[in-house]
């Protein structure tokens, strides 16, 4: 089984890239409506702004086959901006559209504490997880966002606080996300990732 990662230009891509191959999988990275159209696991990072990956998408016409992917059942995982996007949209960019795969808003953070919740953080878990599987509860992950999607959206698997709950983790059937970044986050991520890998495979 090989993961098909989307460049779109985000800087987290060879990061992503190195995390798999040390886990011993193979991966491609691609930005072709085709390759994603034929993917047997897909995979999408994001940093930056909400717009950027959003027109990026579009300009380079992979939403589609993207949405089609993922409906008809291809395992997807998404991190930071590539959980956001599942969402209808961001108040970082209101005009446009996300995949609008799951329900909710995705919204700022409070201004009331500091910003970009950048760094080491603890998640909560809501309900059993199977990407969470065999991670201690007490085990760090490495955030950087200002923006969040909502808690309370049908899918969250575990929340993580900075200043309110927000969604950390979203599973809904082959559709996965993450709001922080594990190919950053040590062990605890190398373990997310190997359970993506098994539950893709």
């Amino acid at each position: 089984m090989r993961v098909t990662i989307i460049d779109y230009g985000a800087g987290n891509v060879p990061s992503v890239e190195r995390a798999l191959q040390r886990l011993g999988a193979e991966s491609q990275r691609t930005g072709s409506p085709e390759q994603i159209s034929k993917a047997e696991a897909l995979l999408l990072p994001g940093v930056g702004h909400y717009a950027t990956l959003v027109r990026a998408l579009d300009e380079q016409k992979m939403r589609a086959p993207l949405i089609d992917a993922i409906t008809r059942g291809v395992p997807f995982l998404g991190i930071c901006l590539g959980l956001q996007v599942l969402f209808e949209s961001s108040a970082e960019a209101p005009p446009l559209r996300g995949f609008n795969l799951l329900p909710g808003k995705v919204c700022a953070l409070p201004s009331n504490v500091k910003l970009p919740h950048m760094g080491w953080n603890q998640i909560a878990l809501n309900r059993k997880s199977q990407l969470l599987e065999g991670i201690d509860s007490s085990a760090y992950f490495y955030f950087a966002h200002s923006y969040a999607a909502p808690e309370s959206n049908g899918s969250t698997t575990a929340t993580c606080f900075h200043g309110t709950n927000f969604a950390a983790v979203v599973e809904n059937h082959n559709i996965c996300g993450v709001q922080f970044h594990p190919e950053k986050s040590g062990d605890a991520g190398s373990r997310l990732l190997r359970n993506f890998l098994r539950l893709a495979a």
